[in-house]
């Protein structure tokens, strides 16, 4: 469920480097061969809900570990309905006397109909600098990295100081059931804390200039509502004066119209400081003025109007989904809106489907709780040891970089490990260009070729900085 760019901050520290880890050994051409067949195997799937080729993920990449030398008993499976998740542990000498470390990615994503693409959305192809194709950014980036890091590692002889989980789950897209039974998995979630491929991620703008490295640490969640509204119908050629359409789209405009109050907190306030400062312009004049002063209506209104930053400013609700009438000759019984919510840290699901009650204005329409699970989610406090190896990994590329704990708009995985008590940091390898979408869940999605193999070490110093010796 990839959406990096928009991102608040809990604090704006640019936090100093240090230089790598002394063991760290840099990929190889066999190595970047390897990782870029992998990528293009599991790219190659159809992992979307509704085509059950998620076992074959899972099936493709577990035969992948055991060929590396992972013991067949700590390589699973676990179906579930049409999906599956795959968990692998590395195994540690436990002397650190520490938890397991989880690395968490997902194996599923939105479908994507090639009729509609310019390229095959299920073969990577390398065209203008860029790799396209279903996934490549949300989330099977991930997914190969963790891989072909293990990979490394156990070729390398490399023995971890406590045990190490991967945890790639199955329908993060859709319910996250996978998820949350792996967050409830009593062995999993008696991890120290969990890093996130599908959180984080770093940008740099047109001309070059590199931006503070987002770590993630919370996340807004979300709630879907159905909104319906019922009719008697009848034929259509006698046209009633209620319509359940009309009335339907009538609520829908009320609802496009109508914009959750502002909110603010000492996250959101430090981002827009730490940005406005980075970006300079009227969008970074307007950060700050908004830092300055959270009620500043003409910071709020440029704001507002920048597709990077109007998130931040609150709770937000928009119609994902349609759905109405019977027959084409017959006046409509039912129609019915989904309206997804992405809520801001510390708002009750109920106020905010109440708000949207007294906002449609109709008591003859019905406005219920989708069939999907509200879930909040605490913020993970930073730590000093993630912190370090982070900017262990981001030296390789950026030295200079500042790395600024953030919460992101869209969800993730993480917000059912942090819900279970595992603390959950989003550290992904990624980074793109300010203002180029990847286009996660929308058409052509791409990532930067160098970005791909630029980000092939980050796991490994990461992993060694934090379990090795």
């Amino acid at each position: 469920m990839k959406l990096q760019t928009i991102v608040t901050s809990c604090c704006a520290l640019a936090l100093a480097f240090s230089a790598p880890v002394s063991g760290f050994v840099e990929a190889t051409d066999a190595d970047r061969a390897k990782a870029f067949e992998i990528f293009a195997n599991i790219v190659s799937i159809r992992s979307a809900a509704g085509h059950g080729k998620v076992p074959e993920v899972a099936a493709y990449l577990a035969g992948e570990f055991t060929a590396a030398g992972f013991p067949e008993q700590d390589v699973e499976i676990r179906p579930l309905d049409e999906t599956a998740s795959l968990v692998v542990r590395y195994r540690g000498d436990g002397s650190s006397g520490k938890a397991p470390i989880l690395f968490l990615a997902h194996m599923d994503v939105v479908d994507a109909l090639p009729e509609d693409w310019e390229l095959n959305p299920f073969t990577v192809t390398e065209k203008d600098g860029y790799f396209f194709g279903r996934g490549v950014a949300d989330n099977k980036y991930g997914v190969m990295n963790l891989t072909q890091s293990f990979i490394r590692l156990k070729r390398e002889g490399f023995t971890p100081n406590r045990d190490l989980i991967i945890v790639f789950t199955g329908d993060e897209e859709t319910t996250m059931l996978t998820t949350q039974a792996l967050a409830a998995d009593p062995e999993l979630a008696s991890a120290e804390f969990a890093l996130n491929s599908d959180g984080g991620g770093g940008a740099i703008t047109a001309e070059g200039q590199v931006l503070p490295y987002y770590m993630q640490i919370a996340e807004k969640t979300y709630a879907t509502f159905i909104l319906t509204a019922h009719n008697p119908g009848g034929h259509s050629s006698r046209p009633r004066p209620d319509n359940a359409i009309y009335d339907l789209a009538r609520a829908l405009l009320k609802i496009e119209a109508y914009q959750f109050p502002v909110m603010s907190n000492a996250a959101t306030i430090a981002s827009a400081k730490s940005d406005g400062e980075e970006l300079g312009g009227e969008i970074g004049k307007a950060l700050l003025a908004f830092s300055e002063d959270p009620s500043d209506a003409e910071a709020i209104a440029v704001i507002r109007g920048n597709l990077d930053y109007a998130n931040m400013l609150g709770t937000t609700c928009i119609a994902t989904m349609l759905d109405a009438g019977h027959a084409e000759n017959a006046l409509p019984q039912t129609a019915s809106a989904t309206i997804n919510c992405r809520i801001f840290p510390g708002v009750e699901i109920e106020d905010v489907r109440q708000t949207l009650v007294d906002v449609i204005g109709n008591d003859e329409l019905e406005l219920g709780l989708g069939p999907d699970l509200y879930v909040a989610s605490p913020t993970s406090e930073p730590r000093e040891d993630v912190n370090n190896a982070l900017r262990a990994a981001l030296f390789t590329r950026y030295p200079d970089i500042g790395i600024v704990p953030s919460m992101s708009s869209g969800g993730s995985d993480g917000m059912h490990f942090r819900r279970a008590g595992v603390p959950t940091y989003g550290v992904a390898a990624g980074f793109s260009i300010l203002g180029e979408s990847e286009n996660a869940h929308g058409l052509n999605e791409r990532i930067k070729v160098d970005f791909f193999y630029q980000g092939l070490d980050h796991w490994m110093v990461i992993i060694e900085d934090l379990a090795g010796s």
